[in-house]
């Protein structure tokens, strides 16, 4: 850790000012630690710390990096949450916060669906709800997983439909630009927006990059890391090896009904290769163990070869 002579107070400033290097420098540790000491006051105090290039400004952060020597990370995306839809994904999700107790929780992209705002033309008369009901909904649902998850880190990693929010304002409205609200991360101060997650220089998680059925395997064979990605709701891990060891590509699948309202009209009725469900990334030594999903369907929680109600 770093040195006790450092103040809660000193070291916040220290590394507001500086970042992470820097901070090591002057502490005389080394950043590993400068994290360590980093996670420890956020956990405590319940407020993110950010680096000068992290900070938050008008434009959504490109990356956050964090480390993880020894826990859990859980990762779920593609939530599409609506008012009064509470899906059993959703459910298995907050009973997985509170039994494995992640150190970081990310909402990987699409939490927010963006029905009435989508650039997609309404099919019929087919009701959408409203921009501040979803917002409202999506409150309601981001709220549980943070009191079902008690000290640890929430990122939102922002995914295509997220970015219909602002997308819509600044088309129609550009003159509010840089106005408090314009921008969804405003809506949501506890979770700690981005395009990725850096997790120990080795593991990357993101919306969505590849596309096609054999997304996984391209992302962590184009990207070199292990990629953890969402958008396309397949839930699944592809391992991949070669002269530099093994490394993953995992698709979180979603945490809504693959057959809910969010997708009734313009999937057509047509038969969806979606599953539900998120995935669970254990460090040990630093070192991602082999990734592992959870799977929700009918019957429950299929996790570790066992059914769990939900």
């Amino acid at each position: 850790m770093t040195a006790a002579a450092c103040s809660d107070e000193e070291f916040i400033g220290l590394f507001t000012q500086f970042g992470a290097s820097q901070t090591a420098r002057e502490l005389g540790t080394t950043e590993r630690n400068v994290y360590k000491r980093r996670a420890s006051i956020e956990a405590k105090t319940g407020r993110p710390i950010f680096a000068p290039t992290t900070a938050p400004t008008d434009n959504h952060p490109e990356r956050q990096c964090m480390e993880v020597e020894n826990g859990t990370i859980l990762v779920a995306s593609d939530a599409h949450y609506w008012p009064c839809i509470v899906s059993q994904a959703h459910k298995a999700f907050l009973k997985a916060c509170q039994t494995l107790k992640p150190k970081i929780v990310v909402m990987n992209g699409d939490v927010f669906d963006g029905a009435s705002v989508s650039r997609h033309a309404p099919i019929g008369w087919e009701d959408r709800p409203s921009v501040s009901e979803e917002i409202e909904a999506c409150r309601e649902r981001l709220e549980e997983i943070r009191k079902s998850a008690k000290g640890a880190r929430f990122v939102w990693t922002l995914g295509n439909h997220d970015a219909r929010f602002e997308s819509r304002l600044a088309s129609v409205a550009p003159e509010f630009a840089n106005v408090s609200g314009m921008h969804l991360k405003d809506n949501f101060p506890e979770w700690i927006p981005c395009w990725s997650l850096w997790v120990n220089d080795e593991v990357v998680i993101k919306h969505r990059f590849k596309g096609g059925i054999h997304a996984t395997h391209n992302n962590t064979v184009t990207s070199g890391k292990t990629m953890v990605t969402g958008h396309l709701h397949s839930l699944k891990v592809t391992p991949y090896s070669d002269y530099n060891g093994t490394r993953w590509g995992v698709d979180t699948g979603t945490l809504a009904d693959p057959y809910g309202p969010q997708f009734r009209d313009y999937m057509e009725d047509s038969p969806r290769n979606w599953r539900s469900g998120f995935a669970v990334l254990t460090f040990h030594q630093g070192r991602l163990l082999w990734p592992e999903v959870v799977h929700v369907n009918e019957h429950g929680a299929e996790f570790r070869g066992r059914v769990f109600d939900v």
